[in-house]
């Protein structure tokens, strides 16, 4: 049996007990197309910036498909549904198979809400060779070594992963990590972690911690998730990370970088307007991983380079605008958009 037309409002997630939840969304968008000429739907708007947990390859096919078009984005989902928290909003999607329409995704790979922005991806894009997701640390990279299984048997009850978590600061107080180094004649590290809502620095052994790739570096340390999602939201307090500091599960770290002057022109990129706005197309929820960056393109963070690091962060930006060729009304847009920060 063919409908003529296919109008609904789908349920979202299959709920399981003690594991995340898996969308099924996507069957009812495929099922419409295969009984209706046309479809009309509200879901999850995740997939439009091939984020959340529907399968990649599913996302890509939507964002090619040339018969879809979005009719109406909205970030925060509780303005359509009280109470009600989805991550990366929701959109009405309308399909017409005797029609053509630009591709959601047509050119720069995603869906964006405003026009302005998907030509600051186009012309950025096409002046990019490498991303900053390229230098970016996987989340929980730091681990537990076997030898602290060897001094404490009893962790393998208190640590559910070798992953230098986000609560072991809690978990393991006074047991491995220290408030201040230990004079018992062994080396220690430094480890960024959060405890009791405040970021601290612990110590442990350093024969306790694998040592990442980087970790001999000076780098960038933010959390891996920040704010809600919006466009143009600052960044909860990204710093400099020296050589030989680590960090939780909380952190991701950007660079491994041989100077401290590297990692400091590295942060004041990531306080600029610029790379915001290319980080605020793919990330549409508070997730901060890396390949949230994939549309920031890398700087040269040595001095000197094409852009002058000396300058404060707004004379950066305006360099950068100038670089990637972004036109008034492209200016202004990110200068109306996104937040400042020093």
């Amino acid at each position: 049996m063919k409908f003529d037309v296919v109008v609904g409002n789908p349920p979202y997630h299959q709920s399981k007990e003690n594991t995340r939840d898996n969308p099924i969304y996507n069957y009812f968008y495929d099922l419409s197309e295969k009984i209706g000429g046309k479809y009309c739907l509200i879901s999850p708007a995740r997939f439009l910036f091939n984020a959340g947990s529907t399968n990649k390859s599913w996302n890509k096919k939507m964002l090619s498909d040339k018969h879809i078009k979005v009719e109406f984005y909205e970030q925060d989902s509780s303005k359509l549904f009280p109470n009600t928290d989805i991550k990366g909003g929701v959109a009405i999607l309308y399909r017409d198979n005797s029609k053509n329409f630009r591709a959601i995704g047509d050119e720069i790979g995603t869906f964006t809400v405003f026009e302005e922005l998907s030509s600051i991806v186009r012309k950025v894009t096409n002046l990019t060779i490498d991303t900053l997701d390229t230098i970016i640390s996987a989340q929980g990279i730091y681990k537990f070594t076997t030898k602290i299984y060897k001094d404490y048997p009893d962790l393998r009850s208190k640590l559910s992963t070798n992953t230098v978590g986000t609560g072991v600061f809690s978990t393991l107080n006074n047991i491995v990590f220290f408030v201040n180094k230990p004079n018992d004649g062994y080396e220690y590290i430094a480890i960024l972690g959060r405890y009791e809502n405040k970021r601290v620095i612990r110590y442990i052994r350093k024969d306790y911690i694998n040592e990442p790739y980087g970790f001999d570096k000076w780098k960038v340390i933010l959390p891996k998730a920040n704010g809600s999602g919006s466009l143009g939201e600052v960044l909860s307090s990204p710093t400099v990370g020296k050589p030989l500091l680590g960090f939780t599960q909380t952190f991701i770290s950007i660079g491994a970088f041989n100077t401290q002057i590297e990692a400091e022109n590295a942060l004041k990129y990531l306080k600029s307007k610029f790379a915001r706005t290319m980080l605020g197309i793919l990330k549409i929820t508070q997730d901060n991983l890396k390949d949230k960056w994939k549309k920031v393109p890398i700087q040269s963070f040595i001095s000197p380079s094409d852009i002058d690091w000396d300058k404060d962060i707004t004379e950066i930006d305006k360099q950068l605008y100038l670089k990637y060729n972004l036109d008034e009304n492209e200016i202004n847009f990110i200068e109306s958009n996104v937040k400042e920060m020093n």
